[in-house]
């Protein structure tokens, strides 16, 4: 089983640079449907990905077609119009098919008649009646989290990576010593 994100004609880059930051930090692939609201080049995506863009791992597509054609799996959708909650997706029952978290166009979201065709598959993230929807990498980030939290992929850390500051970090930490080096950067 593989988390992937799908972003339909997504139209900002920013948005796409923090998700793209996020498919790195949950093992996710990145799928992005044409049109783009940007242009795609290194340059430009090394600057959204910052020090990430080495593990970014994505690909480009021209229409929805060809990126179902090329991607089997179980595809969830998250839209203003879905009726259920994505924290009630059981992601674990799909464990011999890779999971497709689509996400659409900041201004126009998924095409309509993609939603009406998979209306059993649609869901909503839960707001006031104050916003239409959040912001397209805030949502990214909340069902990449909801669906590695029940996938067991092993590049996923609960701690804080050794690699990093390790896991015991806080336990160890002089906080003397970091108390005078913060007053240093004030």
């Amino acid at each position: 089983m593989k988390l992937n994100v799908v972003l339909y004609h997504p139209e900002i880059p920013q948005n796409t640079g923090n998700i793209m930051r996020s498919c790195v930090g949950f093992n996710a692939k990145l799928h992005l449907i044409k049109p783009l609201g940007f242009e795609l080049d290194e340059k430009k995506l090394r600057r959204s990905c910052v020090d990430y863009y080495d593990y970014l791992n994505y690909e480009v597509y021209e229409n929805w077609d060809d990126f179902k054609g090329e991607n089997p799996g179980k595809y969830y959708f998250f839209t203003r119009y879905g009726h259920k909650s994505p924290i009630d997706i059981d992601f674990k029952k799909e464990e011999n098919k890779d999971i497709y978290l689509v996400l659409g166009a900041e201004s126009t979201g998924i095409a309509y008649d993609i939603l009406k065709d998979n209306l059993d598959d649609c869901y909503r993230i839960p707001t006031t009646d104050r916003v239409r929807s959040l912001n397209l990498s805030n949502c990214a980030a909340i069902v990449m989290f909801l669906a590695s939290s029940q996938i067991s992929d092993p590049l996923i850390y609960s701690d804080e990576p050794e690699c990093f500051k390790g896991k015991d970090f806080i336990e160890n930490v002089n906080v003397d010593e970091l108390t005078k080096v913060h007053k240093e950067y004030e």
